[in-house]
């Protein structure tokens, strides 16, 4: 049996409604489902799914960088809408020296993520 692909990726906070909220309402995400009870909800993210669960007893794993990119068509237009919606960033806009335009944002929580416009390291 080989892997066929990555169908999750998950990240972990303290508040499941709150992070479904953000997720969705501000970043645009849809929700597949949500169960706070259970401390854990999906959210499409094209092709793979992003998980949001509470992270049992390991709290550490809460508000760090995640590693997790986000692609957007215009970062310059999703950088203004998120900024007037409240959205922190850790760090703006900008080139980077192998050619990507990406910024950082923070949820909620803490958890950092990138936000890349893809399409300006293809030029």
């Amino acid at each position: 049996m080989t892997v066929s692909g990555i169908g999750y990726v998950n990240i972990f906070v303290n508040d499941i409604d709150r992070a479904v909220e953000f997720y969705q309402d501000r970043l645009g995400m849809k929700l597949v489902f949500a169960n706070a009870e259970h401390g854990y909800a999906s959210l499409s993210a094209g092709p793979i799914h992003l998980g949001l669960a509470l992270p049992g007893d390991q709290p550490g794993l809460v508000g760090r960088h995640t590693g997790v990119g986000l692609v957007v068509d215009d970062l310059e237009a999703e950088h203004a809408r998120l900024v007037g919606l409240g959205v922190s960033f850790s760090m703006e806009p900008s080139r980077q020296p192998w050619g990507g335009f990406m910024a950082l944002v923070d949820d909620p929580d803490g958890n950092v993520l990138y936000l890349d416009e893809v399409s300006a390291a293809q030029h």
